[in-house]
């Protein structure tokens, strides 16, 4: 039976590593990429993700409409890596879709998720450990993704939150 899993964790805690050795020996894996290379910055570290997963994975690149997406590839693939939610959530609130409406996409993937239709993993950062953001869109950006991982999590079999790039399991329905 197909698994979906989510992995948290902040900045260079091992959660894209973790999620890609997941489903390194699997044969199709489609991996949705959500960054978009705006600066020299973000550029380098999708280099860097990109040399790290297995050539023969295809690589959907997805800034947005994320649910058609994972859809489609569950179809053609063994398996989905979708990276990252995080970055899902703030390319939605620059193309200035409304909260209420970007929790509705989650709840839309949350669906997806709960047919099973293939193993899906999805990364997301951990955001609720941090400081306290002195900006308004900081604090609506915590708060909006929270709400979305905790979304996408109660509809996943698995819950990993990566801390300095060690494994701990939140939550396993499958045991």
């Amino acid at each position: 039976m197909a698994c979906t899993t989510l992995v948290l964790g902040g900045v260079r805690s091992g959660k894209s590593r973790f999620a890609v050795d997941t489903h390194a020996a699997c044969a199709r894996v489609t991996f949705v990429a959500t960054a978009v290379a705006g600066d020299a910055d973000m550029r380098d570290r999708i280099e860097h993700h990109r040399r790290d997963r297995p050539p023969r994975w295809l690589t959907v690149e997805e800034p947005c409409e994320l649910v058609p997406r994972v859809r489609e590839a569950c179809a053609a693939s063994d398996a989905v890596l979708v990276d990252c939610l995080g970055v899902w959530v703030a390319n939605l609130m620059l193309r200035g879709d409304a909260d209420d409406q970007i929790v509705k996409h989650a709840d839309e993937l949350a669906a997806l998720l709960r047919l099973r239709l293939t193993d899906v993993t999805l990364v997301s950062n951990e955001v609720g450990l941090g400081v306290h953001p002195v900006s308004e869109a900081g604090r609506q950006f915590r708060d909006l993704l929270g709400r979305v991982n905790q979304h996408v999590a109660a509809a996943a079999d698995r819950v990993v939150l990566m801390v300095a790039g060690q494994p701990l399991v939140v939550k396993d329905a499958r045991a």
